[in-house]
């Protein structure tokens, strides 16, 4: 297959223009191995595992490499995971080829790829796309994968403890890459609708939001309200417990599936929020996590006072990111039953480095996660019995 994908990106020319077109699966793929061998030093193509059908699920990720990966953020986007919700899929192609025409050209596109890494998988769903019908604005036709499973609602929820069944896929191969690389920022780019949506997708009652009131708010809700602004339900909250990273859900067409003539103005809509969304990666906290002789530590807990309820972890080589907005915090690093704390401040336009050296002793707590996100568990299952009380 990947020699057939050569042929047909040889034939679309290192210098092809993307067109304003519906991209099927096979054009899709051709031009992602195009623009990879086009700019092979900004550019690697992977995939991160097939659908049910056995079609790749592709990513392609964009950023210089030779620069310094020190506490080097990645961000990504996910589109098309509802397979007939292609405007997504459509202008993330579009945002890559800004990406890498601009590098070298734009100065602040390559100062930005030569700090962060950007991760684009233009389609979650290619099954799902294949069952698509152009022009069909509403409608559930090649909504789902290929068992008609709806992937957005397929993640565990990791607030109420519900398993789900079976896990697709798909689901699966997403699940399983997120904790590969130090994800900071996303977004989940959705059609139907003009919103964006970010946690708790879950509506919980508690006694800060009255009954029926619809608000449920995360601990982290002013920066999720920021980043939604900078901008203009399921997989996102996974993200934000599981793994830290602060994702958002864009709709960002009303029409499902448009004419091929409308996608032009879909992309003119949103390649500035796009690009501006992604900016706001480098901004909160970040450092490295150290024993007593400088070795990186992974797997420490870490919150941030007043923000408990969802604890991230050090990886990567001790590495941490938290994105926050201005003010000043306490950064609380849990480690083999000892907690160090350490106050710091961040300052608008500019992230906070912050390293913590403890001294962990011989074994870590490999539960000292699980055992945070029961207690703000129990804490709002505690206020939701006040309430029905």
């Amino acid at each position: 297959m990947l020699v057939c994908l050569l042929l047909l990106a040889s034939l679309l020319g290192s210098d092809a223009t993307l067109s304003f077109d519906h991209h099927d699966n096979a054009a899709l793929e051709a031009y992602l191995v195009s623009v990879n061998q086009t700019y092979p030093d900004i550019t690697n193509l992977y995939q991160i595992g097939t659908t049910g059908n056995g079609k790749p699920l592709w990513v392609l990720a964009i950023g210089n490499s030779t620069e310094s990966t020190d506490l080097r953020p990645h961000v990504k986007y996910i589109g098309n995971m509802h397979g007939n919700e292609v405007v997504s899929r459509e202008v993330l192609l579009h945002l890559i080829e800004l990406f890498v025409t601009s590098y070298g050209q734009n100065a602040t596109l390559t100062r930005f790829l030569n700090t962060t890494t950007v991760h684009i998988m233009p389609t979650m769903n290619p099954d799902g796309y294949s069952n698509g019908i152009v022009g069909k604005c509403l409608g559930y036709d090649g909504r789902g994968n290929k068992n008609n499973v709806d992937l957005n609602r397929n993640f565990p929820d990791l607030i109420f403890d519900k398993s789900v069944k079976p896990v697709q896929i798909e689901t699966q191969a997403v699940m399983d890459w997120l904790p590969e690389h130090s994800f900071v920022l996303s977004a989940n780019l959705h059609g139907g609708a003009m919103v964006a949506n970010y946690p708790w997708d879950l509506y919980l009652e508690s006694s800060d939001t009255p009954p029926g009131s619809g608000i449920s708010p995360c601990p982290d809700d002013d920066t999720f309200r920021f980043l939604s602004l900078t901008y203009a339900r399921g997989m996102q909250d996974y993200n934000y417990i599981k793994e830290g990273i602060f994702e958002i859900t864009l709709e960002v067409a009303c029409c499902k599936f448009p004419q091929a003539d409308t996608l032009p103005g879909f992309w003119t809509a949103n390649k500035d929020a796009l690009v501006n969304y992604l900016l706001e990666a480098h901004k909160g906290v970040k450092g490295y996590i150290l024993d007593e002789n400088n070795n990186a530590i992974d797997g420490a807990e870490l919150t941030i006072s007043g923000r408990e309820g969802v604890p991230f972890m050090s990886k990567h080589g001790g590495q941490y990111f938290r994105l926050l907005m201005p003010g000043s915090y306490t950064l609380n690093v849990h480690y083999n039953n000892t907690t160090t704390s350490k106050a710091f401040k961040v300052i608008d336009g500019s992230v906070t480095r912050l390293d913590v050296k403890i001294n962990h002793g011989s074994t870590g707590s490999g539960n000292s996660l699980q055992a945070s996100v029961a207690a703000f568990l129990f804490a709002v299952f505690a206020n939701i019995s006040t309430l029905l009380d």
